[in-house]
């Protein structure tokens, strides 16, 4: 074993394990405030143009259901798929911001699965 090398854990990779420490509580904090932000966000999904319309919250719980009167007159199996082509629409958009702000969050870390 040459003189310096030690176990191979020099000063250089002291420096980037404080720095991958530092980075990770960077994202530890920035997810409590993204949680916070994702409890007070509303999202909309709709179907057939508005005329039914399932508000969620940024953690993807239901908060309203809207219906036109218009719809109502369709039948309960029309309002029932309108209603769940809503939901679906407000479930694939909290997703897909949700997806958005973690990779904002983590952005230039290599994470597993990320």
């Amino acid at each position: 074993m040459s003189q310096g090398q030690g176990f191979g854990f020099g000063l250089g990779k002291m420096k980037e394990l404080a720095e991958a420490f530092k980075k990770a509580q960077q994202v530890q904090e920035g997810a409590k405030k993204l949680q916070e932000e994702l409890e007070e966000m509303e999202i909309e999904g709709e179907a057939q143009g508005g005329l039914v319309k399932v508000v969620l919250s940024g953690n993807q719980e239901p908060i309203r259901v809207v219906i036109s009167p218009d719809v109502l007159s369709e039948g309960a199996d029309v309002v029932s798929d309108l209603v769940t082509a809503a939901m679906k629409d407000a479930y694939r958009k909290s997703t897909e911001m949700m997806r958005e702000k973690m990779e904002e969050l983590t952005g230039g870390l290599n994470l597993p699965g990320m």
